[in-house]
């Protein structure tokens, strides 16, 4: 009869949103109570992956004429290293902008140290991992001179507010906004799904919008930058990271942390396991008592 019942009834594809924070807070909190190495390790796993989401994206998009097949390609891409990074536990720096506010938010203290030490060793992580593939792909000398022209066409894209001086500033931060926001909904998609396919189809199609519209992503810049830098890229680090790689930086917080995970928190906290909120309470209590 069980059988039967199970047959009838089949188990639903999909979590609903409520469930959704309850797994962003959960893992909020495991990510941040790991060790500071793995952390690092994690980290550094996710600035690869997402540097070869940079290299898929070009070689699947090099020789197309066409701007919406070029624009859905490299976003195919450019999604085949987010699935990475999602289903291997990598902590990528914009993904935590949205499983942290969502852990904070259900504890009795605002941001702590230990919290700040984690997004600075995440995003220093991702850094390292993407200098780390664009070095060894210098050094492999397996890519075609044609790669590099498809590469530079991209850094050239996200490097055009450089030359609008404090207004291309402003354009990159409001632009960041809008890459993480989508970025974010990838996170939600991907943990609504119940099997692999789901979970790459929802980080698939966010992905895909973001890329095309040439969105401003600190951590996938990471990646196009740190294949490009050993090839002769007309721009210089300072210029990179203070009129894109800040801006952006500054402009994931808010896409990712406001206008998904604290938006999404606040709409169904009443929706959310008491449990789970007690639980997060009991651990900050224990927390301050601990300082």
């Amino acid at each position: 009869m069980q059988t039967l019942k199970n047959k009838d009834n089949p188990q639903r594809q999909y979590y609903f949103p409520a469930q959704i924070v309850e797994s962003f807070i959960k893992e909020g909190k495991e990510t941040i109570h790991t060790s500071v190495l793995a952390q690092l390790i994690l980290s550094v796993m996710a600035g690869a992956f997402i540097a070869f989401g940079a290299l898929a994206s070009v070689l699947l998009s090099l020789d197309v004429k066409s701007a919406g097949m070029y624009n859905l390609l490299s976003g195919i891409g450019f999604a085949i290293g987010y699935a990475m990074i999602f289903l291997s536990g990598s902590i990528l720096f914009t993904e935590i902008n949205v499983l942290l506010p969502s852990y904070i938010l259900q504890s009795k203290f605002w941001i702590s140290k230990k919290i700040l030490k984690f997004w600075a060793v995440c995003y220093i992580g991702n850094f390292l991992g993407a200098l780390f593939v664009g070095l060894l792909l210098s050094l492999s000398g397996s890519l075609p001179p044609d790669f590099y022209d498809g590469l530079l066409k991209f850094m050239d894209k996200k490097m055009q507010f450089a030359d609008r001086g404090a207004w291309g500033i402003v354009q990159v931060f409001f632009s960041a906004i809008l890459a993480n926001w989508l970025i974010g909904i990838a996170a939600v998609l991907a943990t609504a799904a119940r099997d692999v396919v789901g979970k790459i189809l929802g980080i698939a199609l966010p992905v895909i919008i973001f890329e095309a519209g040439n969105f401003q992503h600190a951590v996938a810049n990471m990646g196009y930058f740190s294949i490009s830098v050993l090839e002769g890229f007309e721009y210089s680090w300072w210029q990179f990271i203070l009129l894109n790689l800040f801006p952006a930086t500054f402009g994931n917080l808010i896409g990712g942390g406001i206008l998904v995970s604290l938006l999404l928190s606040f709409a169904f906290k009443e929706d959310i396991d008491d449990e789970v909120i007690q639980e997060e309470e009991e651990a900050a209590e224990q927390s301050l008592k601990n300082k």
